[in-house]
């Protein structure tokens, strides 16, 4: 299977996910437990995708484009320093949009009962449905550029590659309901109509889609400079990953002591699926 006809397939699988997410207040009660479980297994996929699959990916589309037999010292500065820079890019930038729109929340919602809002247990924040669909589509776009980045990356050399991309893939597909599904829930407590929370559900559904489209028309996949930019985007939402699997994970230190073991058998569970398909993409 070719890379873009994996990708047109990956993207109707992630926007079919995306569709049910928001779907999911609308028929079933979530449990505070059963949230928190399916969030520290996503950010065990997450965090092994960004560790074990786009950062690897990052160095050897980096080695790529270097392609000299350069001494070590060249090595150090033109390979792993820029990646490194790129990771970093990506954790900052994630963690300062979460900072200032605060809009990477799952858990069970409660009603504040004054104006439609919605406040946290843990921190206190007011959430708006507006500030949340801003940070999620700009999420959102980031995820389809890793998606389309690490299929670029995996199916460089072997067009008939049909596993290209899957970690990413599956990363972006397990979490994609939990931003519909906050997104939603966001808008029904802002007493948004019905009409209005299946239209902007359609909407979010496309922005992966777009983000995918964007890094095709900026990368040029057959260009001479396309392992670069693969590079740096593979690193760039390795570091992206990162922070919002540690944003999911580390409040569990001080919020979830009760549930300690079965969240860490969640998050173990998630790292162990990411290492599986590694594991597949390296036999292929």
């Amino acid at each position: 299977m070719s890379p873009i006809a994996l990708l047109v397939m990956y993207c109707g699988l992630i926007l079919a996910a995306s569709l049910i997410g928001g779907w999911v207040p609308l028929l079933i009660r979530l449990t505070h437990e059963r949230m928190e479980l399916a969030v520290s297994f996503v950010s065990g996929v997450m965090l092994g995708v960004a560790l074990l699959h786009l950062l690897p990916h990052a160095w050897m589309q980096r080695g790529a484009w270097l392609n000299a037999g350069a001494g070590d010292q060249v090595i150090n500065h033109q390979l792993i320093d820029p990646v490194l820079w790129w990771l970093l890019a990506g954790f900052l930038g994630m963690f300062f949009m979460e900072r200032f729109f605060c809009f990477h929340h799952h858990d069970v919602p409660e009603h504040n009962g004054t104006n439609g809002g919605l406040n946290t247990a843990h921190h206190g924040h007011r959430l708006t449905w507006t500030g949340a669909a801003i940070g999620l589509s700009v999420h959102s776009v980031i995820a389809g550029v890793a998606l389309a980045a690490s299929v670029a990356a995996e199916g460089r050399d072997d067009h008939t590659a049909t596993l290209a991309g899957l970690g990413t893939f599956l990363a972006i597909v397990l979490h994609r309901p939990f931003d519909s599904m906050t997104l939603g829930t966001l808008m029904a407590l802002g007493r948004r109509s019905m009409r209005a929370r299946h239209l902007a559900n359609a909407l979010f559904a496309l922005v992966v889609p777009l983000g995918v489209g964007l890094f095709f028309l900026g990368a040029g996949y057959e260009s001479s400079e396309a392992p670069r930019l693969v590079s740096c985007a593979l690193a760039f939402c390795a570091g992206t990953f990162l922070c919002i699997a540690l944003s999911d994970l580390l409040p569990e230190l001080q919020f979830h002591q009760h549930d300690r073991v079965k969240l860490s058998a969640a998050l173990l569970g998630g790292l162990g699926l990411a290492w599986a398909v590694g594991q597949l993409d390296v036999h292929q």
